[in-house]
């Protein structure tokens, strides 16, 4: 057998969360797949960019709409790929394509040539401010919210006139696969979106390859090895990475509200969140009616029903692991507990200590720990006692703003959870071991363009600086305008 053929037999499947079986196969794209993939976009870029932002938007509505008429299709290989349930996608493909439709109407608004102030030492000069294209943008895009996620990324480099390889996880291929063939449908006459299958390697490869920046969407272990793979070639990249997220429930809260909110925070989508509550910190004052609610709601959640198996079989171990060692350390499970296979009960654990690993590190399973603290001070230290700083949300009807602009994370919500990612004016991204850079919001697009900075003299300085014609009365009059301007 050649070589050639040899690596033509190189797949891999994509298994079906709840019952293990084979859903799809997909080739292992090569290194040499990927430089052609990244050629052929380096070609279709020049013919993207010049479409210009009303070229470009006319295109992209035409691919909103076309997700949104023919999204039962998708869904359905979300729930089966992914094993979330039908209408857990539902909301992700309606995020999707509210952040799409954001995008494409806002990108001249916010990258489009605009003048800025030019200042009174260069009053002779008019400033202009644009965002131009950076060229390709390779995409990398995670399991657990296979449509919403990388579309984050996607939508916006494409708006700001990029064209995309995107290679999904792993774990859900078909949903990335779909997602790029609906595109390919409404613009076929080039290569603008392309799609990637594979494993690690062919990540990698995609970071080696040239393209002008990575958008990477994974855990903090696997960032760590894209920015080392970036380095090599100094090409840019944004990190959105894990988190360890709190709620804060204040003495005031909508403590049945709260609850509620703590529960989705924490079960939805079995807990494979980065932006989902893992820790619930509560005062004395709300503790006992919190918990109440909190263990008379979560007494409603079924794993298998309320949401699907745990996707990546290698997380059931952690999930376990945290959950026993919450345990030896003086937790309490008063939910829960229990693993089956890939299903995770819902999991409540009372009074586990701060240096446990359920506190620590990041679980990524339907499982929260909930604190009784004295105070909302003792709160936040404890909330922003972590590496991480991706999300977090805080329960007060007082002072919600005051206490969410003391946690050290890149998004908060005020009495909901989550409410930032629905909102597509916001960027999105954290900081610390939750990554930097941004998606989402006017942040989101300029980080797929650079800024280009130009100026035209409109007529003759009142001094000549930049000349070696200069004269010593310039120099004077020059110190005088300094004085006059800033030295007082």
């Amino acid at each position: 057998m050649t070589l050639a053929a040899e690596r033509k037999t190189q797949t891999f499947d994509s298994l079906e969360p709840g019952t293990g079986q084979v859903y799809a196969t997909f080739p292992v794209n090569t290194a040499e797949d990927v430089a052609a993939a990244v050629a052929r976009a380096r070609t279709a870029a020049q013919w993207w960019r010049e479409l210009g932002f009303d070229g470009r938007k006319q295109r992209l509505d035409a691919w909103r709409v076309h997700l949104a008429k023919r999204g039962p299709e998708l869904l359905e290989i979300m729930h089966r790929e992914n094993g979330k349930p039908v209408g857990d996608a539902q909301i992700e493909l309606a995020l999707a394509v509210d952040h799409l439709a954001w995008a494409a109407k806002n990108a001249r608004k916010v990258l489009g040539l605009r003048r800025v102030p030019s200042g009174l030492l260069m009053a002779n000069n008019v400033a202009y401010l644009e965002y131009q294209p950076l060229g390709v943008v390779g995409v990398i895009g995670p399991w657990n919210y296979p449509l919403f996620t990388p579309m984050g990324s996607i939508a916006y480099a494409l708006s700001a006139g990029n064209t995309v390889v995107f290679k999904p996880s792993e774990y859900t291929p078909a949903v990335g696969k779909w997602l790029v063939d609906s595109f390919t449908e409404v613009v076929p006459e080039q290569p603008v979106l392309q799609l990637l299958t594979g494993l690690g390697e062919t990540g990698a490869a995609l970071c080696r390859s040239g393209v002008d920046k990575i958008a990477f969407t994974g855990s903090t272990r696997t960032g760590k090895k894209v920015m080392a793979a970036c380095a090599e070639t100094l090409t840019p990249v944004l990190m959105e990475c894990g988190g360890k997220d709190a709620m804060i429930v204040d003495d005031d809260a909508d403590v049945v509200a709260a609850a509620d909110a703590a529960l989705w925070g924490g079960m939805a989508n079995a807990g494979q969140t980065c932006i989902g509550i893992e820790r619930v910190y509560v005062t004395e004052k709300a503790y006992d009616g919190f918990l109440a609610s909190l263990q008379q709601k979560v007494a409603k959640v079924e794993a298998g029903r309320s949401y699907g198996n745990i996707t990546m079989p290698s997380q059931v171990d952690i999930i376990r692991e945290h959950i026993a060692d919450a345990l030896a350390h003086g937790g309490t499970a008063v939910s829960g507990g229990h693993v089956d296979g890939t299903l995770v009960e819902p999991t409540v654990i009372t009074g586990v200590a701060e240096d446990s690993l359920a506190v620590k590190e990041e679980t990524f399973g339907p499982t929260l720990t909930v604190t009784k603290v004295k105070d909302v001070d003792e709160a936040v230290t404890h909330a922003n006692n972590t590496t991480y700083g991706l999300a977090g949300a805080v329960f007060s009807k007082r002072r919600g703003m005051e206490i969410a602009r003391r946690l050290r994370s890149g998004m908060t919500s005020i009495n909901s959870v989550q409410g930032f990612a629905g909102v597509p004016s916001l960027p999105f991204g954290g900081t610390g071991d939750s990554g930097f850079g941004r998606i989402h919001g006017e942040d989101g697009l300029r980080e797929f363009g650079h800024a280009k900075a130009i100026t035209r003299q409109r007529m003759r300085p009142l001094m000549t600086l930049t000349s070696f014609d200069r004269t010593a009365k310039t120099d004077e009059r020059l110190g005088k305008v300094i004085r006059l301007l800033y030295g007082r």
